[in-house]
């Protein structure tokens, strides 16, 4: 700054803070100093400080420093905002990936809804002196976070979803949130850090028992089943409280179909552990002790791995929470079915589908929600041997009855059985059809049920709606334009289509996989 630039009194200064419109943290000029406000995501001015040392600029004090640093009392930002799913507990080695994800939607929450105004001084100024003068002169309200004066905000649920949404993130960066609020939630105690063991090298810790049962749940990285590259594991202790343990892992592949499933890609597993690593750590921890899996398809990838390494597959005795399910809610056959999907809606469970951690605890929470009416059923497995169809060419969703994978050569693959389906019509896509997102029900509008049907636009919708599975992360739940004989919510459809590649001259082929319930994949012309 110039040496003759003047200098405005702490008055004036106070006034041009008031005065000034608040701009984004990233807009902080990178080559002034001098005094600057903090304001909060509703808008409100919460601080007043300063770059009183010369090696900081306004950007790097407000926009690197108190946007993204270590949640500690020099950065604002970052402590107001360590709550709910964007909390996290600094230099904890047990948490630390699921941290770093938090921190990340954290500093992206305060880049779009916080900001900051600023007066520039010259090198000259006493800035530190000023500083005092205008916190002596300001209102209470603007310097509330000065000096810890208020505790951390609760999250912003509405806004923090829209972002979520808004930043397409996985479903593993969405189950990460999920149990750092867990953790958030759980206190102190919860929070506290975690030394891994030295056995554990590159995987989190496995929590101590004792536990009465657990699930298990792997994600794949294509169609074999020993390409495991997720593997996640619910502890149920006694007192039923669930301890989750979750570990990305390298299958040693560079065919990577599921990532727009599950989010996993080959770039976040490199330098995971290998299976081999990751079975030596569970094996003698989960024998002798109930482990359930949601289907046959968990076992048959573990046992797919072990015969990939040459080793045998761990003796844990397998049992199947659907089994337990079914003898709870036997109303869910033809309704919706035993599947986890099914279950979330039925039974109110919160969690991430499509991460191996999320869906092991929600198969663990069903056991729990099952055990009064269910307790004591025996696992019965179907078998289904090599040569039989397992999977259709298209991607299926998670709670479809064939969600288990492609079976390998000479192998034996446990599966549930599958239910009854229906082909309800074949519509063939035109030109029109790919620029406006859209295919007709009209040759077959009369195979769905009258409530589902409604009127040309929203005011007019279907009492009821039915459900879509198209083989995103999220099933959609629409009606029918019964005018235009499409379905109203449209989406989805795009991406439907890009996935697939789809021509005109392909059909769009929908199957009844039970009442208002659709599957949705393209057949190629």
């Amino acid at each position: 700054m110039k040496q003759n630039m003047s200098i405005p009194t702490a008055t004036e200064i106070l006034a041009l803070l008031r005065t000034a419109t608040p701009q984004p943290t990233s807009e902080a000029p990178r080559a002034a100093r001098g005094i600057y406000g903090l304001f909060d995501h509703t808008g409100t001015f919460r601080y007043i400080g300063s770059t009183s040392s010369r090696a900081e600029t306004f950007y790097k004090r407000i926009h690197q420093r108190h946007r993204t640093g270590s949640e500690n009392t020099s950065h604002y930002f970052s402590f107001m905002y360590n709550t709910g799913r964007l909390w996290r507990r600094r230099n904890d080695p047990a948490t630390k990936s699921d941290g770093d994800i938090a921190k990340k939607l954290r500093n992206a929450f305060i880049a779009q809804h916080c900001g900051a105004v600023w007066v520039p001084l010259p090198d000259h100024a006493d800035i530190s002196g000023l500083e005092a003068q205008v916190i002596a002169l300001a209102p209470a309200e603007m310097i509330a976070w000065n000096r810890l004066g208020m505790e951390p905000y609760e999250e912003p649920t509405t806004l923090v979803d829209a972002l979520i949404e808004e930043l397409r993130l996985s479903p593993v960066e969405r189950a990460a949130l999920c149990r750092q609020l867990r953790r958030f939630r759980g206190g102190a105690q919860a929070a506290a850090p975690v030394i891994p063991e030295p056995f554990s090298g590159s995987l989190p810790m496995l929590p101590e028992g004792p536990f009465r049962f657990f699930a298990l749940d792997v994600e794949t990285a294509n169609h074999d089943r020993g390409s495991i590259c997720q593997v996640g594991l619910a502890c149920v202790r006694p007192d039923n409280q669930i301890e989750s343990w979750v570990a990305l892992v390298d299958p040693g592949t560079d065919r990577w179909v599921f990532t727009w499933l599950h989010g996993i890609t080959a770039d976040m597993v490199k330098g995971a552990a290998g299976i081999e690593e990751v079975l030596a750590l569970l094996e003698k921890r989960l024998e002798g002790v109930p482990v359930y899996q949601h289907s046959g398809f968990d076992r048959s990838a573990i046992r797919a791995a072990c015969a990939a390494v040459g080793r045998a597959e761990p003796n844990w005795k397998w049992q199947n929470s659907i089994t337990v399910a079914r003898g709870a809610w036997p109303e869910l056959k033809g309704n919706g079915g035993h599947g986890l999907a099914s279950l979330k809606q039925h039974l109110g469970l919160c969690f991430e589908h499509h991460d191996a951690g999320e869906d092991a605890r929600a198969a663990a929470e069903v056991v729990l929600r099952a055990e009064n009416g269910a307790k004591g059923v025996e696992e019965v497995f179907e078998v289904i041997e090599v040569g039989e169809h397992i999977v259709p060419s298209s991607p299926v969703p998670d709670d479809h009855p064939r969600r288990e994978r492609r079976s390998q050569e000479n192998e034996t693959v446990f599966m549930r059985p599958v239910s009854t389906e229906i082909v309800v019509g074949r519509s063939v896509l035109t030109q029109g059809n790919l620029d406006n997102n859209h295919f007709y029900l009209r040759e077959f509008i009369s195979a769905f049920p009258s409530e589902v049907i409604g009127g040309s636009n929203k005011a007019s919708a279907a009492p009821s709606t039915l459900t879509i599975h198209w083989g995103g992360v999220a099933s959609i739940a629409t009606d029918i334009d019964g005018s235009k004989k499409i379905f109203r919510d449209r989406s989805w459809v795009r991406t439907f289509f890009q996935r697939n590649a789809a021509r005109s001259g392909d059909t769009v082929e929908i199957v009844e996989t039970a009442p208002r319930s659709y599957h949705v994949k393209l057949v190629r012309a």
